[in-house]
């Protein structure tokens, strides 16, 4: 979880599989299910899906708020 932490305050952005996946406890399948329905916030650059690392220390209660 260390390392984990450690990239949410060192990147902006990091891939939606499997690092944002893996942070949130998805598989793969649940993780592109729950994009699609928009309860992950994605941006988009071309193929690549990217998830902000300002939203994912919000929704794992990192940055001091309840998601």
């Amino acid at each position: 979880m260390d390392d984990l932490k450690r990239l949410l305050t060192k990147e902006l952005t990091v891939p939606l599989w499997p690092t944002a996946a893996r942070a949130l406890g998805l598989k793969r399948g649940a993780t592109y299910a729950a994009a699609t329905r928009g309860e992950i916030e994605t941006m988009r650059f071309g193929r690549l899906e990217r998830v902000t690392t300002a939203w994912l220390r919000k929704k794992l209660g990192l940055d001091g708020t309840a998601a």
